[in-house]
């Protein structure tokens, strides 16, 4: 018996049969066609759109209960873990419009390849390689834009109409939403779409057995059905992009030049060197102390912020939201009912608040923004004094 339905491709490639199943990774429709092809079809492999790191995610939801956040906070993930939070509520906010669980068309492939004892296959690049190559191909500017956008697309609570839901239904919704910001930044589009499809194919076509049924995101299969004829060096597709040396000559170079403007100042006028120290602890530790209070941070990590932004804002390898952050966890510490309700909490900005998970990795965030903020603002008056003195 052969299936045919308009989200699945055929495919031949130096003999051997590839049917592409094209998904929504919010459809449960999508979840229903690959448990039919692969129980019909009884391939030899079944390749998925996933990389090891979500694959494990998908088989152990249980594993937020063992996240120690205090290690989190010391090997400086806290903003990646929010931003991987903040996009998976995206993707979740939508599953529930469905009725469904985001990815389980995923869950589906595991498990009828376990059914019939096929070869399971995790044929995506390493997500982190390919954050690392996206945000390697914006500047500065452009990465400020990036982050504001997906932050503003997660917390929208705006409900989709029917019609939106719809066309979700028949794409991949996650690439999607992704591929709009090609359009204000074309070069995302190599690293998220162009060189996945590469990859995709490539671990597509070498996967063991004369039969291969891929599950894939939509967005995938017009790419993969034209680069599946071409070889791709995979070794080539997950190097990480060399890091440029010029964020780490800003990061001491600026706080240096501060510190001698401070310096000089001290010297020529000694009142002037004392407002623009003033300057820079009321700029600094003010904007970061309402970073804190604005993540409903506990009042020893407002203060936290405060005193240590000052001197966090002259050392590039230490951040004020860190201690923020720590004394957050201190005094606030999630328990196992916190990492339980995690992914209830996140579908909505309620819910990033209310949650003591979340609320530590806003208080790491929001007090180094503040920070930040400070820096430029203090900076520039620093600058101000410093010429007014000459």
């Amino acid at each position: 018996m052969t299936i045919e339905n308009e989200n699945i491709t055929r495919l031949n490639f130096e003999g051997k049969e590839i049917i592409l199943i094209g998904t929504a990774h919010v459809s449960k429709q999508s979840a229903d066609l690959v448990k039919e092809v692969v129980e019909t079809e009884r391939p030899d492999s079944v390749c998925i759109e996933l990389d090891e790191q979500r694959y494990k995610a998908i088989l152990d939801g249980n594993k937020w209960r063992e996240t120690d956040i205090f290690k989190v906070i010391k090997e400086k993930k806290a903003t990646l873990l929010l931003m991987n939070l903040a996009l998976s509520s995206f993707q979740k906010r939508l599953a529930k419009e469905f009725g469904t669980n985001a990815g389980q068309e995923m869950v589906q492939g595991i498990e009828s390849a376990k059914e019939i004892g096929a070869e399971l296959v995790l044929a995506d690049r390493d997500i982190q390689i390919t954050f690392s190559r996206i945000w390697h191909n914006v500047g500065f500017w452009g990465k400020c834009k990036l982050l504001a956008e997906i932050i503003v697309s997660i917390f929208d609570d705006q409900s989709i109409s029917e019609e939106e839901l719809e066309k979700l239904k028949s794409t991949d919704m996650l690439n999607s939403m992704l591929k709009d910001f090609t359009v204000s930044f074309p070069k995302l589009k190599t690293p998220l779409i162009d060189e996945r499809d590469q990859y995709l194919s490539q671990k597509i076509k070498e996967a063991p057995g004369e039969k291969i049924v891929a599950v894939l995101g939509a967005a995938h299969v017009p790419g993969i059905k034209e680069e599946i004829y071409k070889d791709h060096d995979l070794s080539e597709l997950t190097e990480r992009p060399p890091k440029s040396i010029i964020p780490k000559i800003l990061g001491w170079s600026i706080p240096a030049l501060i510190i001698a403007l401070i310096a000089y100042t001290f010297y020529a006028n000694p009142d002037a060197g004392i407002q623009q120290t003033l300057s820079w602890v009321l700029w600094t530790g003010t904007l970061s102390a309402i970073g804190t209070t604005l993540a409903f941070g506990h009042p020893l990590a407002i203060l936290t912020a405060f005193l240590a932004a000052p001197i966090a804002a002259l050392h590039p390898l230490i951040a004020a939201g860190w201690f923020a952050g720590l004394v957050q966890a201190y005094f606030k510490r999630p328990n196992v009912g916190d990492f339980e309700k995690l992914s209830e909490d996140i579908l909505s900005v309620k819910g990033f608040w209310n949650n003591k998970v979340t609320r530590i990795l806003l208080t790491i965030a929001f007090a180094n923004i503040g920070s930040s903020m400070g820096t430029f603002i203090g900076g520039a008056d620093i600058a101000r004094l410093f010429f007014q003195n000459l």
